[in-house]
């Protein structure tokens, strides 16, 4: 795929929103206090982590073996958070 900048932007974030609206799908509307996002957020990039890992010696047993898409995960859930710090500040 021979994409420019701006295109390869695009694409990425269009694998962002599917992302979204399969999270919403699966688990809901969800409304967190902000520590227990952080955790959540915290548990994908720690599978960013251990897709980075792949092939090295440090390598353990795990799920997360495509790099792109646990990045994708990562990143919906931070505009998951967004949206929500969003619509608390819209709520005030």
């Amino acid at each position: 795929m021979n994409l420019g900048k701006a295109a390869l932007t695009a694409h990425v974030l269009h694998d962002v929103n599917e992302e979204r609206i399969r999270q919403n799908e699966k688990w809901g509307l969800q409304r967190h206090q902000h520590g227990v996002w952080l955790s959540i957020l915290v548990e994908e990039v720690g599978e960013v982590a251990e897709a980075i890992q792949k092939g090295m010696v440090s390598e353990k047993e795990t799920d997360a073996h495509d790099l792109y898409n646990e990045l994708i995960q990562v990143a919906a859930v931070a505009v998951a958070i967004a949206e929500q710090v969003k619509e608390e500040e819209i709520n005030v």
